[in-house]
């Protein structure tokens, strides 16, 4: 698939990583919307295996803020790591994801926070000219004021921000794909509305 397609917004899978950001069970309390990240994390999770998509997972400093919720069934990913910068793209990431996905050129990012560490990944993945799809119904933060504001700013700098079933359509591209009948049923329920990008109202 030409370079210029991949920079319009398309998928290939063999060419695609999934990162998962800090859905650790302390966060539960205090992140909006914090059921439905996991719900739609699970649903990636599953759709990797069958894309044959390799699944990156960061912890945040573990030893005081615990593992991955046990809700999200990580045992198949490529890398559980923690790490103490607000980035995933840490050296041992970056070192992995050279190994073991040749070619790559996009990422499918999802967790928490969306203002901090998501927002600081996207950075650092931009940086590095990787196409970088953000997915609306699996980020949150413990504000719905920074997450959306993060989301436009996301938007901005040149990422694709979309659900999670967007993006497995794309993925997917045609109705004879092996998986179609796996993955339809993954989206048989929508993203609640009252998750989505919603503009800031003008205090003016």
């Amino acid at each position: 698939m030409a370079r210029s397609i991949i920079k319009l917004g398309a998928l290939e899978a063999q060419k695609t990583a999934f990162l998962l950001c800090d859905v650790q069970e302390k966060f539960r309390p205090h992140i909006k919307h914090f059921d439905e990240v996991v719900k739609v994390a699970n649903k990636m999770v599953e759709a990797a295996k069958h894309f044959k998509i390799p699944v990156y997972v960061s912890e945040q400093y573990p030893q005081g803020l615990g593992h991955t919720t046990k809700d999200i069934n990580v045992d198949d990913a490529a890398l559980v790591y923690e790490k103490t910068k607000f980035s995933m793209f840490t050296p041992e990431l970056e070192e992995r994801l050279k190994k073991d996905v040749p070619g790559l050129n996009s990422i499918v990012l999802f967790g928490i926070e969306a203002h901090v560490c998501i927002e600081q990944t996207v950075i650092d993945l931009l940086s590095q000219d990787l196409t970088v799809h953000i997915l609306a119904d699996g980020v949150s933060s413990r504000s719905l004021m920074d997450r959306n504001l993060a989301l436009q700013r996301l938007q901005s700098i040149g990422c694709f921000v979309g659900t999670s079933e967007n993006v497995l359509f794309k993925l997917m591209r045609d109705k004879n794909h092996p998986a179609f009948k796996a993955i339809s049923k993954l989206n048989t329920t929508p993203t609640s509305d009252e998750f989505g990008v919603k503009p800031i109202k003008s205090v003016l």
